[in-house]
């Protein structure tokens, strides 16, 4: 069944703050991302439990209120023959371009730790170049950052293919690249993962055709 876009919502989100459809958006600019040596502080401060690890760069302007989104969806779930979700998760699907769905991805984030989650309950994956957390963390070796991952105490940013990435009550996928049998690989195996919820950032028309491929 072909996927309706609609406008872009979290199905467990109270009403969420700053809320803005990522249909149509362009392609984030680059931030720098410090290079090696003595690791720095994290740019928004030391990483602590319940606080959002911060990405290399400067630190965007508070943003004001929002209108919420409409408080039901009905359309844009995942075709429920392709690959099924344990039970009581709930499927999500955020329009956006593969070049912006990292920055979607990152606003869905931050209307789920806005509406109450805990970011330890949080994993995002990306289907195409690293999330610039996890490239910055990662400049430090594969031993801090996946201490990270099994403190679960925090966000965590992953590779969609990184098998060590386990499963958490909310997973958010980018698909910010990759080949079409990388995507049709990365969602059954997303929806594995995801607990309650299971929201992916990207483009619509290209999600129904991997889907429908193999259906």
């Amino acid at each position: 069944m072909p996927l309706i876009p609609e406008e872009p919502q979290i199905h467990e989100s109270v009403p969420g703050p700053r809320a803005t459809p990522a249909a149509g958006r362009t392609a984030p600019t680059p931030r720098p991302v410090p290079g090696p040596g003595p690791r720095p502080a994290p740019p928004r401060g030391a990483p602590a439990a319940g606080v959002r690890p911060g990405k290399p760069g400067p630190a965007a302007p508070p943003r004001g209120p929002v209108a919420a989104p409409p408080a039901q969806r009905t359309g844009s779930q995942l075709p429920a023959g392709n690959a099924e979700a344990p039970a009581g998760a709930q499927l999500q699907l955020i329009p956006a371009p593969a070049g912006g769905a990292v920055d979607a991805a990152d606003e869905a984030v931050d209307l789920l730790l806005d509406s109450g989650r805990a970011p330890g309950e949080i994993l995002v994956l990306t289907t195409g170049d690293p999330h610039p957390w996890a490239a910055h963390e990662l400049s430090f070796g594969d031993g801090a950052y996946w201490a990270q991952h099994d403190a679960a105490d925090d966000v965590f940013y992953a590779d969609a293919g990184a098998e060590r990435a386990t499963g958490r009550p909310v997973v958010v996928v980018a698909l910010n690249g990759g080949s079409d049998a990388v995507t049709a690989q990365v969602l059954p195996a997303a929806m594995a993962r995801a607990g309650t919820l299971l929201i992916v950032c990207g483009d619509p028309q290209r999600i129904n055709t991997v889907l429908g491929a193999n259906a």
